[in-house]
Order: structure tokens, then sequence, then C-alpha cells
């Protein structure tokens, strides 16, 4: 199998279990993800197989969509539910000023420093596992994101309820955390949905079970997409045969004079109708291959 799979991950499972599931139902075919979903959160996980791995570099730089719940008064050493508590702090009562000041102070370009427990490294070490193993671990650097629209109404005199669409690398803890700071307390996220990832809705998504249950059956008939459907919006080359040969055999000068307008990303197609590559242009004229798919494998 060569494709893509959008699974409605449940809350309990890690993205890197689904993958071992998916994995082991697939074999030999390679399997990863895009857009690591933490064990307590749900929703949109894209899971690729094959020749599919090769796109992660295309496709994973878009907007997310999250939908969650900040519980307020309760800080966790995670920064989500799943966490050990660490400070308790009173709430003040939220007015609907307060919340559209807010609101306002977190949309846009924004700073933050992602949590501890995350999968960013330091001497080559992810920092959650230091973290687990009870060393000091000192607070990742601030990163520049951007949260192009956000949504907070009040769920409860504790709760505040959020819609964001967010740059990639944005951590949803840790706008939970410096929300609940700037409402004058504490918070930690309590409920996290990704609802899109880049060109991907959560409406076409499947739940795991029933991927699992699908793949077992031995004849699948599970919704996936293909590579071409994957990479969307970037142009598109037809070339014949003998073009595709020459490229498979390492020879980018198949695509001379051929390059599309409007790149510089563009994918090359066979006669068939089938992704070959995805090739950037180095001049009106000319490009090279950046990836060549086998989908035979």
């Amino acid at each position: 199998m060569n494709a893509i799979l959008l699974i409605d991950k449940a809350a309990g499972i890690s993205s890197a279990e689904v993958v071992r599931r998916v994995k082991s139902r697939v074999k030999p075919a390679r399997v990863g993800h895009l857009g690591t979903l933490d064990p307590f959160a749900t929703g949109l996980l894209p899971i690729m197989i094959g020749e599919a791995t090769k796109l992660a570099p295309f496709i994973d730089g878009g907007d997310k969509t999250y939908a969650g719940l900040i519980r307020l008064g309760v800080e966790t050493d995670t920064l989500d539910r799943d966490g050990a508590e660490v400070r308790r702090a009173e709430v003040p009562a939220i007015s609907t000023d307060k919340l559209a000041q807010v609101t306002a102070q977190f949309t846009g370009a924004i700073e933050q420093v992602p949590p501890v427990y995350s999968a960013i490294k330091r001497a080559g070490v992810p920092l959650y596992r230091l973290a687990r193993r009870g060393d000091d671990v000192a607070p990742p650097d601030k990163r520049s994101v951007e949260i192009k629209r956000l949504d907070l109404v009040c769920d409860a005199p504790d709760a505040i309820r959020f819609v964001a669409i967010c740059s990639p690398g944005t951590y949803a803890r840790s706008l939970a955390r410096d929300i609940g700071i700037a409402l004058g307390t504490v918070a930690h996220l309590d409920e996290l949905r990704r609802t899109r990832n880049g060109s991907f809705s959560l409406a076409d998504a499947i739940p795991l079970a029933d991927v699992l249950e699908s793949l077992d059956s031995g004849a699948p008939t599970l919704r996936t997409i293909n590579l071409r459907d994957a990479l969307v919006g970037l142009p598109e080359l037809v070339v014949d045969t003998t073009a595709e040969k020459r490229l498979r055999n390492g020879d980018s000068r198949a695509l001379d004079s051929q390059v599309p307008i409007n790149g510089p990303l563009f994918k090359v197609i066979s006669a068939t109708g089938d992704l070959i590559a995805v090739a950037r242009a180095t001049s009106r004229a000319t490009a090279i291959v950046e990836r060549i798919f086998n989908l035979e494998t």
C-alpha cells in the first residue's frame, strides 16, 4: 500500500502506538505520521504508508486547527491533564472584556516557550525523557509562532473553551498555560482535538478501530488518499514514458523546457496518472528532482 490514511485518534493512545498497530498489518511497508498528538489528545492523525512516507517534507508545513478546553486554577508538570499537579491558584471572575483582551493578546505572531515535556532534543535526547527520569530540565528557548485565529469562550467559572488555527510548531499546552497566566491564574490543557492538519480534515478521518478491522479483513475497503492527490496545490507536469524512464535513471534534464510557470515545486505525473516525482524549478526552463516515487513497491 502506498497511500495516506486519515485516522481519528482516540484518547489514551500515543501517535507512535497508532503507527505500530498499522505497521504490523501492512508489513513490509514503511509507516509514519504527520504531527504528533499527545496520548490524551484526540482527532486527526494522518498516517503515511509506503512511498507516501516520502511526502512528509512537502505536506507537513500547513496550518493546524485545534479545539480544546483549558482548565483554570491548576498547573501540571506536563501542562495537560495527564501530568502531576505542581501549582494551584485562585481563579478570578472573567469578564467578557477581559476574555476579549486575552483573545487579542494571543492572536497573530506571538512567542511561546515549549513545554519541558516535549520531543525537542537537547544533546540528542528528547526533553521529555530527561524530565521523566527526574533530571532538572531547563525550559526550551522561546520560539515565534502564529495564531491566525483564536476563539475563547467561558465554559464554566474555571474552564475556557477555545478554537485555534495556528502555524506548525505551536504547542497548544503552552498556549493554555500562557492564557491562564494572562487571566490572572494558572492552567493546563484538559481536552484537545485536532480538526485540521494542512489540507487534511477530520471530516474525512476514520476511527483507528475501523481502520484496523479493515486491514485485518484481508480485503480492505479503506478510504485512502493517493500520493498525487495528497500534494494539494502543486502544479502538475505530465510526461511520457521516455521522460519517465530518464527521470528514474536520475536524469533531471528530461524536464528541460517543460517546467510549469507557477512552481517552484511541482508534481511530475506519468502517462497513466501516477505520481513519479516532486521536482523543483531551478530556472524558467530547468528543474531538479527532489523525490522519486516507486508505486510498484
